[in-house]
């Protein structure tokens, strides 16, 4: 069935891409149509559960992928309203401006952007304004140059937390405060719908006070008569004109039954995997290897970072209610013997008891044969969390391919030894001061691996560039081979740098509104 609405602009997903997007658009008064596959998450009281969310993965869709090897795996992907920001750690950074440099690392070259800082500062501050991100600037030691400071203050260090902070700057190390987007008000709690619980990193917020690209985003412009959303509604396929140089139907699958739309512009903001899937879905005659896959470049070059989960364990309590405040950057660079970038140090959400038989055996199980019938809240009320994330690299071999109806990742992580010994470097400096702190000092320092189902830093499978034989964007993100298409999320990336990715895909979905804004006149 094809609707008789034509639009101006069709936008497929509603994540810190596609959410923004729609937000910077909306005032135009140009018609918006916006398909997410999902629906609205519910709110629940399972919102909170460390059993449903983490043993149970309740938000997490039941779709099987596949690895190199053919077998199916469960992906940590979130379809809903708002897509993975609905349970992301609220984590906002800016790439530092060496990482929009040509950089060496041990296993190889981190290539140059395009375009450079100074292009999407101003977009990093209107990301910083939109998605509500406190913090503290002066501190970090790689901090970018900024235009304006932080509109609102970094979230406090809990006394057990500034603790770990005072024991950091005494061993030398510049750590800072996580810049994090949370609609807190530390002065009045009354006025901010943050309540700064324990179950925020990972969870979904039942309060909406995690600033997200649904309660930020979508939420803000429902009431425009000009936008239309649907929900439940899975793009399968772009359809072409015989030339194959405009996008002219949208297929999408909605009740059961297919729908076909058309609009003047198509922006594809599914996040990395899945907008490189859907356009290796939609080949035709005019793009055998996929649309807009001249470049044999879509799906290319999947980035995710090396990602280790560490649990410091020792015998003191850490009463800390929100613990995910502290950020280290003194290894992104490397190290004097290491003139390599390492990659940066944060908190995790707080651990709780619930999540740690979803980590068992990796994480723990040192500890639980050690300690047999040992409760897990006993164990969960003493440690901290830490997440170390390093850069990894893009590899062509690292690649979404589509065979069917199946969805396959070919990834291989590279860059391990950076990653190596930036966990090694923290487990000793986490030694030192747990040595300092107890006469008789029992520590452990469990630490896993993210697999490959963890997607939650994807990026880079349709990168941007001026060479059309090796890019599959414009410096706009319109697709060199499709005049109306683009593409609008973390695909863009020509690497993945050692930062939380979401801040620059909200930045420069603004800059590429602006850009449409123009266009659309």
């Amino acid at each position: 069935m094809t609707t008789n609405t034509h639009y101006d602009v069709i936008i497929i997903g509603t994540g810190a891409g596609g959410g923004t997007l729609a937000y910077h658009l909306a005032p135009s008064g140009k018609k918006i149509l916006i398909l997410e596959r999902g629906t609205f998450l519910p709110r629940e009281k399972e919102n909170w559960s460390a059993l449903e969310v983490y043993q149970r993965e309740r938000y997490h869709t039941q779709e099987q992928w596949y690895d190199v090897n053919n077998k199916p795996f469960r992906p940590a992907m979130n379809y809903w309203v708002g897509g993975n920001t609905k349970v992301y750690g609220a984590a906002l950074l800016r790439l530092r401006e060496r990482d929009f440099e040509r950089v060496e690392h041990k296993d190889g070259i981190s290539p140059e952007w395009p375009l450079k800082y100074h292009d999407f500062e101003p977009y990093y501050t209107q990301a910083e304004q939109l998605y509500d991100v406190r913090g503290q600037a002066g501190v970090d030691p790689t901090e970018p140059s900024r235009s304006l400071p932080y509109s609102y203050s970094p979230v406090h260090h809990e006394p057990r937390m500034q603790e770990l902070v005072d024991c950091l700057k005494g061993a030398g190390l510049h750590p800072f405060h996580l810049p994090l987007g949370l609609k807190l008000n530390e002065v009045d709690k009354s006025l901010g719908d943050c309540i700064r619980c324990n179950t925020c990193d990972g969870f979904p917020c039942l309060t909406r006070g995690k600033a997200d690209a649904d309660v930020n985003c979508i939420q803000p412009i429902r009431p425009y008569a000009n936008i239309t959303l649907l929900t439940e509604a899975k793009v399968t396929r772009l359809h072409t004109s015989p030339s194959g140089r405009e996008v002219t139907q949208v297929e999408a699958q909605i009740n059961g039954e297919l729908q076909f739309f058309t609009g003047d512009i198509v922006v594809v903001s599914c996040g990395a995997i899945n907008s490189a899937a859907l356009l290796l879905r939609s080949r035709n005659d005019q793009h055998p290897n996929g649309l807009a896959n001249s470049s044999d470049q879509v799906g290319r070059n999947l980035m995710k970072h090396i990602c280790m989960a560490m649990v410091q364990l020792n015998l003191k309590i850490n009463p800390s209610v929100y613990q995910k405040t502290i950020a280290i950057s003194d290894f992104y660079w490397g190290e004097p013997d290491f003139p390599y970038p390492m990659g940066l140090i944060q908190n995790t959400g707080n651990v709780l008891a619930d999540m740690l038989p979803a980590e068992v055996p990796a994480l723990l199980a040192p500890l639980l044969k050690m300690r047999p019938g040992a409760e897990l809240k006993t164990v969960a009320d003493r440690t901290v969390g830490w997440w170390l994330q390093t850069e990894d690299l893009p590899d062509p071999e690292n690649r979404v391919r589509v065979q069917g109806d199946r969805l396959y990742l070919n990834y291989k992580p590279n860059n391990l030894e950076a990653s190596d010994r930036l966990a090694k470097r923290w487990v000793g400096i986490l030694k030192k001061g747990d040595r300092a702190e107890h006469l008789v000092p029992f520590s452990l320092y469990p630490r896993n691996m993210m697999p490959l189902q963890s997607v939650g830093h994807q990026n880079g499978t349709c990168r941007f560039g001026e060479d059309p034989t090796t890019s599959v964007l414009d410096l706009n993100c319109r697709t060199h081979d499709v005049d109306n298409l683009y593409v609008v999320d973390g695909s863009f990336f020509p690497s993945s740098s050692g930062v939380n990715p979401t801040l620059t895909i909200i930045a420069n979905s603004l800059r590429v509104g602006d850009l449409l804004l123009q266009q659309l006149k």
